[in-house]
């Protein structure tokens, strides 16, 4: 009696897809003909040079800009953000280079910022603080940074602090899909490791991370895919086995590809 045979399971669909996307602004062309895919439990390292469009694709996938042409896809069907808070409350956070913090605030202010939990009824509600510094401390925590205090003001954490409080709000508040937009640019060796591991984290926390950066060392340790952008194109998209960090370096040079 011949064994049975199970079928194979297809293949889940990318958590994120932008799928031969186009961008124009008037007569200038952004992106041409780009896609890029991030899947749960993954890092995709979206890398160029400046002026590559890796800014405009990560808008377009953030729902800043519809795309011109093409389809964006989440978990396999297409979507059409209209505003960043749609894509949000889809569960796509992007975290800029400004953070989107206020220095002067503490720590736990900023990582509930508008969505503060309250307790009380009628002249008695009120923001639960308590609450809110003990889930800052414990997600940050999570993330690898034992928090001195959660009252103190978030610009007197290091940048690599400053990011990793970013990265943990966004996980804490359901993010699915992470995107960092350049978040080691303004990082020295040390404070570019930690957020290194911040990025692995939330990769294994199962989360689909679209990493941006324009430095190849960076990407190397982390990323599990490598998507480079050249004038708006794709020119590379590859596993890290099939790209060592120096034909990265010639890919955005335009060495190769």
């Amino acid at each position: 009696m011949q064994p049975t045979t199970q079928p194979e399971q297809p293949a889940s669909p990318p958590r994120l897809e932008a799928r031969d996307v186009t961008m124009r602004f008037g007569g200038v062309v952004a992106l041409e003909h780009a896609s890029l895919a991030a899947r749960a439990g993954e890092v995709t390292c979206l890398l160029g040079d400046n002026g590559a469009g890796k800014s405009t694709l990560i808008k377009v996938l953030a729902g800043v800009h519809p795309p011109t042409d093409g389809v964006c896809l989440l978990d396999g069907e297409a979507v059409r953000f209209r505003s960043p808070r749609e894509a949000l409350s889809r569960g796509i956070a992007t975290v800029y280079q400004d953070l989107a913090m206020v220095p002067l605030m503490s720590v736990w202010r900023n990582f509930f910022l508008g969505s503060e939990p309250t307790s009380g009824r009628g002249p008695f509600h009120r923001i639960d603080v308590g609450r809110c510094r003990e889930e800052t401390r414990a997600e940050l925590a999570a993330m690898g940074i034992e928090l001195r205090d959660p009252d103190q003001p978030v610009g007197s954490l290091s940048g690599g602090e400053r990011q990793a409080v970013a990265i943990a709000r966004a996980l804490h508040f359901g993010a699915r899909v992470l995107i960092l937009d350049e978040p080691t640019a303004a990082l020295g060796v040390r404070q570019s490791e930690r957020v290194l591991e911040h990025v692995r984290t939330a990769a294994d926390r199962g989360v689909a991370v679209v990493f941006v950066t324009h430095t190849p060392h960076h990407a190397h340790p982390v990323g599990d895919r490598f998507v480079v952008l050249r004038r708006g194109r794709v020119v590379a998209d590859e596993p890290r086995e099939a790209l060592p960090v120096e034909q990265l370096e010639a890919l955005m040079a335009g060495e190769a590809g």
